[in-house]
């Protein structure tokens, strides 16, 4: 068990941590989530004392870790690291990095630390890639050794800070899986994290950060479905709903492309979905709505529920009446027209954005 006790951590210009206190009790599954800079990443490193704290007490099992004269290899030996940069030795290879703590700090024996790190490397899926070198591998692969390379010390604690945010897209299921197969072994985790549906799927409790310490703390549906603080519905409301306002001529459409790409993953959109939400915005902001409002604003929000497996995109913006199925680009409304289950239209002079246009896509499942 840990606790922590008026947890403050102060730097220069910030305090991130200002009156922390938890219990964090055996077998947790935690996920740590809020805005850039509330101090996510800053907790997990306190806890792990990477940073020493400014003020409070961390209470491992009982023991104040925080003391003056406390060993931290006592801790250390309970605790395991996975930082998001991997930090692999580059000069070792991968098997040398998952031998060279449970040798130095546990003083296990060459041969039995090397059979340990190769058990674990096909329990991560990586059997075979033993004498290989970190620059050799795939960056989820250099994470997956570094997970390896975390049990190798067989801690009770496993702490994990955003493990999954220096990958390509294409490379974080892989890393998700294996920290799916951790959370089912019984071990206590914590773990920073931007993916939010992976958060829910793996975790029994969410840290909401935010104002200097732990805003909301509950289970996944209460978080996620009710939150109780107005902090936190903002956040989650942020999180289903991407919202962008396309102001000017010359506005970033790449940008946006990845403003959706971000979206689409941090939500599990199916990629055929994704697809369609991208060509949604393209064919009716870029190619009918953008060439004839030119300077107006047009507002657009994405929606995706997953339990209905259907996702909408709301269009809106002011001035006269104009739709876009009587405007001149007739190729991109049909193309619009086509590849979505349902198109609409409404115009109302007493909205501030009087034109409205709702698209709605569902799922499409292909039959056995």
């Amino acid at each position: 068990m840990i606790e922590l006790r008026h947890l403050q951590k102060k730097y220069e210009q910030a305090t991130p941590l200002k009156d922390v206190n938890t219990v964090i009790h055996d077998g947790d599954v935690i996920s740590i989530i809020g805005p850039s800079g509330t101090g996510k990443s800053t907790l997990i490193r306190c806890i792990n004392m990477l940073e020493r704290p400014t003020a409070g007490q961390i209470l491992l099992d009982g023991v104040d870790i925080t003391a003056p004269k406390y060993d931290l290899t006592l801790a250390r030996r309970k605790m395991g690291m996975v930082f998001q940069s991997f930090n692999l030795f580059g000069h070792l290879t991968v098997i040398e990095n998952l031998m060279l703590a449970p040798m130095d700090i546990l003083k296990k024996s060459r041969q039995e630390a090397y059979e340990t790190g190769v058990a674990l490397l096909k329990r991560v899926g990586l059997a075979g890639r033993e004498l290989q070198y970190p620059e050799q591998l795939s960056g989820g692969q250099k994470q997956r050794v570094a997970i390896a390379r975390t049990l190798a010390m067989d801690p009770e604690v496993i702490l994990l800070d955003e493990p999954t945010s220096a990958l390509d897209p294409t490379m974080v299921g892989e890393v998700q899986a294996v920290i799916r197969d951790l959370a089912q072994t019984g071990k206590t985790m914590m773990i920073v994290t931007h993916e939010m549906s992976f958060a829910r799927a793996i975790c029994n409790r969410v840290f909401y950060m935010d104002q200097g310490g732990i805003y909301e703390d509950g289970t996944p549906e209460q978080i996620f479905e009710h939150p109780q603080k107005e902090l936190t519905r903002r956040f989650i409301r942020k999180l289903k709903v991407l919202e962008l306002v396309i102001d000017r001529p010359d506005y970033d459409f790449l940008g946006l492309g990845t403003e959706i790409d971000r979206y689409c993953m941090q939500n599990v959109i199916p990629p055929r979905t994704k697809y369609r939400i991208r060509l949604a915005i393209e064919e009716l902001v870029q190619q009918m709505l953008r060439p004839v409002l030119r300077t107006a604003p047009v507002r657009v929000a994405v929606e995706y529920a997953p339990n209905e497996e259907q996702a909408s995109v709301t269009v809106c913006y002011g001035g006269e009446r104009f739709d876009p199925a009587q405007g001149e680009n007739e190729l991109s409304y049909k193309v619009l027209k086509a590849s979505v289950e349902e198109l609409s239209y409404s115009f109302d002079p007493e909205r501030e954005d009087t034109n409205v246009i709702r698209v709605l896509m569902r799922e499409t499942r292909l039959e056995a």
